[in-house]
Formats: C-alpha cells, structure tokens, sequence
C-alpha cells in the first residue's frame, strides 16, 4: 500500500474528483478511461489529493475503483460517502485518509446541497463516531450556514466541507452575498477549532474569491476539471486550476508541480 502524505507546505490545497472520469467510461461499459489513470495524471499536474464518491446506486464509480485507488495512489484518498451502514463497512474495510459524509438521493442528478447536520445529529454522530475511531478523517458536507456548522462542532467531526453550489450558480449582486455567507460561514467554522474545506460547482470563473478566504484549507473541484480536459487535455485543466488557487493565494509556500507549464490562455471560465 503507498505511503500518502499531505503536501503540508501549501495553505490551500486541491482536491481532484474524478468521478466523471468513471462517469463517461459507464456510458458504454468497459474499463475506459479509468479513474486510476486519471489520479495519477492529477499527482503529476499538483492535485493534493484525490477524491471520488462511491454512491448507493454506483452511477459512476465502483467498488473496484475504491479498491484501486485505496492500494494504488500515493496521495491522500477522500471518501465521499452517504451515512448508511454499507458505506460505513466499506470505508472502515479500506481506511482512506478521509471520509466525507455526503446527502444522497436517487432521483438527483449530483449532490444538490449540504447535509442537514443539526437535524440528523442523532443519526451522524455514530459515523462520526465510528471513522473517527479508525483514524479516517472526518468531514461533513454541509452549507454556509451558522446553524449546521454549529451542528457540526457538537458532533466532533473535525473538518467541514461547505457547498459552494449556490455561489456558482447565481449572478451579480446575488453572488456577492453568497460569497459573505461563505467568507462568514468559513470564519466562524475556523474559529471553532474545525479545518475549512469548499467545493462544488467550481470553475476557473469562480475559484478564485473562494480560494482567496484565507482560513479555507482544501478546494475539492470535480466535473469541471473533467469537462474542461475534453479540449485541453486533464493535466492541464488541472495545472490551471491550480495556478488560480496558488495566485489567489500570494502568501502561499507552494511547490511547483512537475512537468511543462501550460499556456495560460488555455481554456474557458465556465
């Protein structure tokens, strides 16, 4: 098994979601592309760590993939996770660095919100109890909100994840207020002793006032990336992304990621 480690250096880091990887290859069946591949094309390009979402219904990636991934990347693997007792079994079977516990319903297209922390408190808490046990890092999906990040806190879970769905999909002067709800948000979640992370819908347009809040720790950004590689290759998606996390970050001690540098005109916003 790799050894995984967090390139602690950086103070933002980036999580790559490569379930639309696993997406297009179940369009059709078959072993391609594989979402191993495209972990190991988001190490070489700066990812920090790879996320993927094993969902109930196992629309896009499998219960192989997780074992793959689990024996085979060197970076930090995160969990995306539903709280039901399969999903916990399958998480403490392979340990990932981390899990994160995701609402899920059949019937959506992705996830649509955060999880409704302080009124499923009784629910969570024994996941939360369990993966903290076994030393899996613990994270909730959650929105904005002063309420669920409270909820969070009683819960012990040390990481939050706050949607950042509505500040992508809005415009003008509502996306200037969804980004104070998420600059407060973050603020009072760090002031409580949790680690900050964001995702959701994020793209080049709209990563950057979202990267630049200072006490959030880990972007995790998915189908965008995997969208933007079908005209630019994913190691480049990647390294531009990442370029706009580091930019909007002056202060960062990052480490360079290997290989060429892309042209920064490549791509689109959104």
């Amino acid at each position: 098994m790799p050894v995984r480690s967090l390139r602690a250096s950086r103070s933002l880091r980036l999580g790559v979601n490569i379930d639309h990887v696993a997406t297009i290859r179940n369009a059709r069946g078959g072993l391609v592309p594989d979402p191993l591949r495209a972990a190991h094309i988001a190490a070489a390009a700066g990812a920090d760590g790879i996320t993927a979402h094993l969902r109930e219904d196992r629309r896009h990636i499998s219960d192989h993939d997780i074992v793959r991934l689990s024996r085979e990347i060197d970076l930090p693997l995160n969990l995306e996770m539903a709280a039901t007792d399969e999903m916990l079994d399958i998480a403490l079977g392979h340990r990932p660095h981390a899990a994160c516990i995701v609402p899920e319903r059949r019937e959506e297209r992705t996830t649509e919100g955060g999880l409704d922390a302080a009124g499923q408190h009784n629910h969570l808490a024994r996941f939360v109890r369990a993966l903290g046990a076994a030393h899996v890092r613990v994270s909730l999906f959650i929105e904005p909100d002063p309420r669920q990040i409270d909820a969070a806190v009683a819960l012990g879970a040390p990481v939050v994840e706050l949607h950042t769905g509505r500040y992508c999909d809005v415009q003008g002067a509502a996306r200037v207020a969804e980004l104070e709800r998420l600059r407060a948000a973050a603020t009072r979640a760090a002031e409580a002793g949790l680690e900050v992370h964001a995702g959701h819908g994020l793209t080049y347009d709209t990563v950057g006032d979202v990267a630049a809040i200072s006490v959030i720790r880990e972007l995790n950004i998915g189908h965008f990336l995997i969208g933007e590689a079908i005209f630019v290759g994913l190691e480049a998606s990647i390294r531009r992304m990442r370029s706009m996390m580091d930019a909007a970050r002056p202060d960062a001690d990052a480490p360079a990621a290997s290989g060429p540098a892309i042209d920064p005109a490549a791509g689109t916003g959104a």
